[in-house]
């Protein structure tokens, strides 16, 4: 059989769009909420241990992310800091069914990048002798909210209103702290945590009675154009080798005790 040219052509074209489809089903965008950063870029390592996959990765505050889903961003997986913002897109019919995976537990530090600002009982938070305190916006950040049950719990709302300087993220948060532009802050352990060890300065870890449980949720969006491969990394999120490396920066796989 005589292939003609407009054939060839057909055929190269048609090569070209299998050979993209090939290209866009062995890779995934992930919109994760920014306290997860470093724990994610070690997962994304090790994931791609054992995967031939590219893994494209977008940080920011839960709010932010869960807007630019509803408005069509292009991502194919969103972990969330909540739950709220995942069943909001489940109602929305948003995700693929059936996709919700409560990934993580995270867990609430006060933080001061001093040695010695905070001690074991917090006692720089009643005396009031700081200037600045961070924490993240809680109409956008799960852990902004966890700092307000936090203050709520502990008599200092109000006392401490006036202090406050908030970060658009939890991220941004920690850098306020980092940079010693707030003498403390309310950050996530994850932030400050590594291998058991507190990384730098000084901390209280906030006793989880004093706030709602930090749940952080993930969907596969239904908008995936590779919904295998979404569901596969999810079940990753629950092998022994990821949970061992969300305990190396703090989180827990059940409530906190």
């Amino acid at each position: 059989m005589v292939i003609k040219p407009l054939q060839m052509r057909y055929l190269a074209v048609l090569f070209t769009l299998c050979f993209i489809n090939s290209i866009k089903a062995e890779s995934l965008t992930i919109a994760v909420a920014s306290n997860f950063n470093l724990a994610m870029q070690q997962l994304v390592d090790a994931y791609k241990q054992t995967n031939d996959i590219e893994l494209r990765v977008s940080y920011g505050s839960s709010g932010k992310l869960y807007a630019q889903i509803v408005n069509g961003a292009p991502f194919d997986i969103f972990l969330s800091a909540d739950q709220h913002k995942p069943q909001t897109l489940i109602d929305q019919q948003l995700t693929e069914p059936n996709s919700r995976l409560t990934y993580a537990y995270g867990a609430l530090a006060l933080w001061s990048a001093s040695a010695d600002a905070i001690d074991a009982n917090a006692n720089i938070l009643f005396s009031g002798q700081y200037n600045k305190l961070a924490l993240a916006n809680p109409n956008l950040a799960p852990y902004g909210l966890a700092t307000l049950d936090t203050l709520e719990s502990l008599g200092l709302l109000d006392a401490s209103r006036s202090h406050w300087v908030q970060g658009e993220n939890i991220s941004q948060t920690y850098q306020f702290v980092a940079t010693k532009n707030a003498d403390i802050g309310f950050v996530a352990l994850s932030q400050i945590k590594y291998q058991g060890k507190l990384s730098n300065g000084s901390a209280w870890i906030v006793p989880s009675a004093l706030h709602r449980p930090i749940k952080q949720d993930g969907v596969v969006l239904a908008r995936s154009n590779n919904k295998k491969g979404a569901s596969h990394f999810m079940r990753f999120l629950q092998s022994p080798e990821a949970l061992s490396i969300l305990r190396d920066f703090g989180y827990q796989q059940g409530p906190a005790s």
